[in-house]
């Protein structure tokens, strides 16, 4: 059944023109890796610089992500995708430019690679943020399957690819194969009829735009929870990429060839695990899936320690490889079910700092403790903090894996205006009334601290729920915007999965009546102290 929703997929044909432009841009992505990791085993004795190539890939998707995850929401995705891209392919030509030049040395190698993450940090928000724009909901986590069967495929067939290009003709021809990796992509992109839906409302500005984005997750336990396990996951599970140039070259004593082998073993394995994930995920549930993912980690990353052996380190990075697929597609896909299209990029883009942070400060502490203590134990302390990710989950269990309807509500209907009011107009404050019988008062005092965050989630301010002292029946739940603008894009926020708290409350008053709304705007306010000055009387001097 999973099998024939991927290949519908396949057929519709803007998904699949935008599917195989990523799949070639990954597989330029795996040859630039190697290329970058082998160049750097190369020109340096130190296991700390190897290892930092993997950090600088990761860092600037830490920094700017939650930028990215702005632009992923606030503006047309496709052409945020196409700069990224755009950006990306003239690095990657510089760079191989200036190591046919031979003009690369170890720390302008990092800046290159750092740049290069920069491009992937703007494209990755966007990228995963458009799925739901090109295949319907239902249809979401098929498709970010076969996104992950596209970067396993290109992990397993990529690597080896660019160990025999680093082999054949150096690792210029290995970033210059990537340069032209991006060409597909920009041309499906200029074929996709992709963008923002239409929108009466001013743009939100940046800085609010990225404050809702931390509210919506600070205010959702499931999707902390998820961001938590996958910062943990990432520090552990990074050690087998970050470190695997050194156990090419120090524990099995090989060369590049030997580490585009391994890396293509990590890759066939992730694609073995692409291809079982729909099947795993209906008989098992999320924290047992992702608990698996740990074990198999902490497992392997000891055993790959003693390894001498080419073959058995291979065959050890199969199921890693399988694990590393299984526990990034199932953190990205509930992620992706948990949130609603308005604020999915900046979701996702807070869930990738969260897991490339953790692979970030994974890969440098484990270069750090290879260059001063060894190889060995580096590897196994990071099978060791994979066995503690595995038994964080007695503690943070992640959620069912259950696609909830968050399609937008739209019961909202704009109020006739007295007054002149424009969209800066502000602050708006809003009250709802409602009678509840004595009876019922427990279980309307439970639901409301619920919807405080649900409220505050969706961006209002200031709750407050108010007591009537003379009519005990009357209860007055309070909440206030910045401006008229920022309540009407409050009121596009609820989904279809939160109109059961509505409906539940509505249910508590008398009458089954629903509540009186009263929406006013602040005209006198007092200033804050520090904006009063004291000046004394002088008829009292």
């Amino acid at each position: 059944m999973a099998e024939l929703a991927l290949v519908r997929l396949l057929r519709q044909p803007s998904f699949r023109d935008l599917w195989v432009g990523i799949s070639l841009s990954n597989m330029g992505t795996m040859v630039q890796t190697v290329g970058a990791g082998w160049l750097m085993a190369s020109i340096v004795t130190s296991s700390g610089m190897v290892a930092l190539v993997q950090s600088a890939t990761t860092l600037p998707i830490v920094l700017f992500s939650v930028i990215a995850g702005v632009f992923a929401d606030s503006y047309d995705r496709k052409r945020v995708l196409m700069v990224a891209q755009i950006l990306m392919l003239s690095v990657s030509a510089m760079l191989a430019l200036g190591t046919a030049g031979g003009w690369i040395a170890p720390w302008s190698l990092l800046l290159f690679t750092f740049l290069l993450g920069c491009g992937t940090a703007l494209h990755t928000p966007s990228w995963q943020a458009c799925i739901g724009d090109v295949v319907p909901r239902d249809d979401i986590a098929d498709a970010v399957t076969l996104n992950g069967m596209s970067v396993n495929l290109t992990r397993s067939l990529g690597p080896a690819l660019g160990g025999m290009i680093v082999a054949a003709a150096g690792a210029a021809s290995a970033f210059a194969f990537n340069a032209i990796s991006y060409l597909p992509m920009i041309y499906a992109l200029s074929r996709w009829r992709g963008g923002l839906p239409a929108s009466n409302l001013p743009r939100e500005e940046f800085h609010r735009a990225i404050g809702a984005g931390l509210r919506y997750v600070s205010m959702s336990p499931n999707l902390l929870t998820v961001i938590t396990r996958g910062f943990v996951f990432g520090a552990a599970a990074i050690a087998a990429m970050a470190l695997m140039p050194l156990v090419a070259r120090d524990l099995v004593g090989g060369e590049a060839v030997a580490y585009g082998l391994l890396l293509g073993a990590f890759g066939v394995g992730a694609l073995g695990g692409g291809a079982l994930n729909a099947r795993l995920r209906t008989r098992f549930g999320a924290e047992t899936i992702i608990r698996i993912a740990f074990l198999v980690f902490a497992i392997c990353l000891p055993l790959i320690a003693a390894s001498r052996s080419l073959w058995l380190t291979g065959l050890l990075l199969l199921p890693a490889g399988a694990a590393w697929v299984l526990a990034l597609s199932l953190l990205n896909v509930l992620v992706q079910l948990s949130t609603p299209r308005w604020v999915v990029g900046r979701t996702l883009s807070l869930y990738q700092t969260a897991s490339f942070g953790g692979m970030t400060l994974g890969a440098w502490g484990w270069g750090a403790v290879a260059e001063a203590r060894s190889l060995p134990m580096a590897l196994a302390l990071a099978g060791a903090l994979a066995l503690a990710g595995a038994a964080l989950g007695l503690r943070l269990p992640l959620p069912d894996l259950v696609a909830r309807n968050l399609d937008p509500l739209n019961r909202f209907r704009a109020p006739t205006l007295a007054l002149d009011v424009t969209s800066r107009s502000g602050p708006v404050r809003v009250y709802l009334e409602y009678r509840v019988p004595e009876e019922r008062l427990a279980a309307f005092r439970e639901a409301l601290t619920e919807r405080r965050r649900m409220r505050l989630r969706d961006g209002a301010r200031h709750w407050s729920l108010l007591h009537d002292m003379e009519d005990a029946q009357l209860w007055t739940e309070t909440y206030q915007f910045p401006t008229w603008a920022d309540y009407l894009r409050y009121t596009q926020r609820p989904t279809q999965a939160d109109a059961e708290m509505a409906d539940r409350l509505r249910g508590m008053t008398i009458d089954g009546e629903a509540p009186r709304i009263r929406r006013m705007i602040e005209r006198h306010s007092v200033p804050p102290a520090r904006d009063m000055v004291i000046r004394p009387n002088p008829e009292l001097l």
